[in-house]
């Protein structure tokens, strides 16, 4: 019997199988065991982790400020064009010229291309008071600087400003006029706008009112004075109903006769740049404080 044992203890395959199995059961076993891992491991991934966080964070943060910079860059260069071209008095009398239009053409759809309002229809910051700086055919400042131009030479009466205040869906374009330099006179233009989408919008001419020339005495020119008090008498001698309803100004209805769509390409808290349906721009800059952003925006569109 001890020497069946030894035999097989001393046979080779017996030997090469009882390894095989010794293995097996040591691998299965270790496998089936998880040994926590270190604490300075742990550590270390976790500040591996955060580091790849604030690397990505960093190489986001100079883009975004780059762009920002580019963004003001393409304002103030925009601004200073308008003034290079001569200003709003330059635009409506017709002395812009073409190398002027074509570099302010240019500033414009730079800066729109930067522009940080992807909903400017809803965006608090489109109320409030905005002066127009530039603005082209079809546009109602351009139709008010050509009623004017057609009908008073220019050393009688003159475009002086424009502006429009947006409110509660609501416009009112102000065309300031000055006769003989001395007179002012204003063309209140109300609207009605519509939001049509994101980018989108209607407006509705609802009526027109040719205020009553201001006019300050010392203001008029010696050779007309004598005409201004004959005037002045006139006026004076009118029944009260009349007189106060010449004093109201002239009212024009328009609901329901003239419209337009247009699309506000830009839009921050000082710039607002619009184009009409054959893509001709108007430039506004604000004239009051903006609204906060965190306003509640209108989000309701009419289609």
């Amino acid at each position: 019997m001890a020497l069946k044992q030894a035999s097989l203890l001393a046979n080779p395959a017996f030997d090469s199988h009882f390894s095989s199995l010794s293995f097996t059961s040591i691998h299965a076993t270790t496998s089936l065991v998880s040994f926590p891992r270190p604490p300075e491991i742990r550590r270390s991934n976790r500040k591996m982790a955060c580091t790849a966080m604030v690397q990505q964070v960093l190489q986001g943060a100079p883009a975004t400020y780059a762009k920002e910079m580019e963004r003001l860059s393409a304002k103030e260069s925009l601004l200073l064009a308008f003034k290079d071209s001569g200003s709003f008095e330059a635009l409506v009398t017709g002395k812009t010229t073409d190398m002027q239009r074509i570099d302010v053409n240019e500033r414009i759809t730079g800066l729109e291309r930067l522009n940080p309002t992807p909903r400017p229809t809803t965006s608090p910051f489109l109320e409030g008071q905005w002066n127009f700086e530039w603005f082209g055919s079809g546009s109602p400042g351009f139709l008010a600087a050509r009623f004017i131009l057609e009908r008073f030479p220019s050393n009688l009466a003159n475009l002086s400003k424009m502006d429009v205040l947006i409110k509660d869906a609501n416009a009112k374009i102000t065309a300031t006029m000055k006769l003989l330099s001395s007179i002012e006179s204003k063309f209140i233009l109300s609207t009605r706008l519509s939001v049509e989408g994101p980018l989108r919008m209607r407006e509705e001419y609802v009526e027109g009112i040719l205020e009553m020339p201001k006019i300050m005495e010392e203001t008029v020119p010696e050779q007309l004075k004598g005409a201004f008090g004959q005037a002045v008498s006139t006026v004076q001698q009118l029944p009260v109903p009349i007189r106060d309803a010449v004093s109201r100004g002239l009212k024009v209805p328009l609901f329901g006769s003239f419209q337009r769509l247009f699309m506000i390409s830009y839009l921050d808290e000082g710039i607002l740049i619009i184009r009409d349906t054959a893509g001709v721009p108007e430039v506004l800059t604000r004239l009051d404080a903006p609204a906060s952003p965190m306003a509640e925006p209108n989000t309701e569109y009419e289609s």
